[in-house]
């Protein structure tokens, strides 16, 4: 495996990783563990795909990171208030 199947590897596997906590019961899907892995599994992913430049993924996972970082903000203003 080269670098960027490294990246996208991990990628993918956050985001499974935080299904899989979800699923099982040991993460909240508002969780700020859930959030993270989540995010930074999205953009990792995102950005192999941008190195291969395979556009599906590019937009899919793009959309995910966004979603994701939105969730982040919502979650730190809630904690925040």
């Amino acid at each position: 495996m080269n670098f960027i199947d490294w990246i996208g590897f991990l990628g993918v596997f956050q985001i499974l990783l935080a299904y899989v906590l979800n699923v099982t019961g040991k993460s909240s899907n508002k969780s700020l563990v859930f959030i993270i892995l989540n995010f930074i599994g999205a953009s990792m992913a995102c950005l192999a795909s941008i190195l291969l430049n395979y556009w599906p993924f590019i937009i899919l996972e793009m959309v995910w990171a966004l979603v994701s970082l939105y969730s982040l903000l919502k979650f730190k203003t809630k904690t925040n208030s």
